[in-house]
């Protein structure tokens, strides 16, 4: 039987694809503050301004391929029965091959209704005001914004608290509620993050190896590390 991993993955994840992020720029996002684009507070505010950011960003995910780091992750599953957790709103895991993926702060390649959650569309165009679900309401980007119920957190919670071993990939370990997954990991699971700036110290948890490196050259010594155990 295999053994259950599950791989949380944030930013850094897609930097090397050219995925454009805000960690590294004092929370400004293509020169806009967070709140400007990505609340529901700043969509009633300005909701052209809005769609305009996101389309930009869904046109940018449709000329962008996978990096080395996520066909790795695809790799593990020969051996491994593989969950990806992302907080990542770009499809490049699916896109490289990885089987089960949960995006929990959304999708930018889908677009949902204003009235009801649940009205969820793939989408790869722009949406412009006047794009309409079938209940008359203005679509919008299915993304979670601040300030959001986080929908798939209690499956998320669920995936870790399962994991044999657990795998943490290019986030600050900063955003919540994702940052907290790690403390659902049963007590003793091996667990190994991956950062070039590792925000986690092995002082905080008994079983953690830190790889000091970027997505693609620490999933290659990931995948070493594990065909050892």
């Amino acid at each position: 039987m295999k053994k259950r991993l599950v791989i949380l993955t944030g930013a850094g994840m897609s930097a090397e694809s050219g995925i454009k992020t805000f960690r590294d720029a004092n929370g400004l996002w293509e020169g806009h503050d967070i709140y400007e684009v990505a609340s529901p507070q700043g969509f009633y505010n300005n909701p052209e301004l809005v769609l305009d950011f996101y389309n930009q960003r869904r046109r940018q995910l449709l000329s962008v391929t996978p990096n080395q780091g996520h066909y790795n992750l695809v790799s593990l599953e020969k051996e491994y029965d593989v969950f990806i957790i992302t907080q990542n709103v770009d499809d490049l895991h699916e896109r490289a091959g990885s089987n089960n993926v949960l995006h929990l702060h959304g999708e930018l390649r889908k677009a949902r209704s204003t009235a009801n959650p649940k009205l969820v569309y793939s989408w790869d165009k722009d949406i412009v005001l006047g794009d309409f679900c079938e209940k008359k309401s203005q679509l919008r980007p299915h993304i979670v914004w601040f300030g959001e119920d986080v929908p798939l957190l209690e499956q998320a919670i669920s995936l870790t608290s399962k994991a044999d071993i657990l795998v943490i990939i290019g986030t600050s370990m900063q955003v919540y509620p994702a940052a907290s997954l790690i403390d659902y990991a049963k007590i003793n699971t091996p667990i190994y993050f991956i950062d070039p700036k590792p925000a986690l110290s092995k002082n905080s948890f008994n079983q953690l190896t830190i790889i000091e490196d970027t997505a693609s050259n620490g999933t290659n010594k990931l995948c070493k590390l594990l065909t050892q155990l």
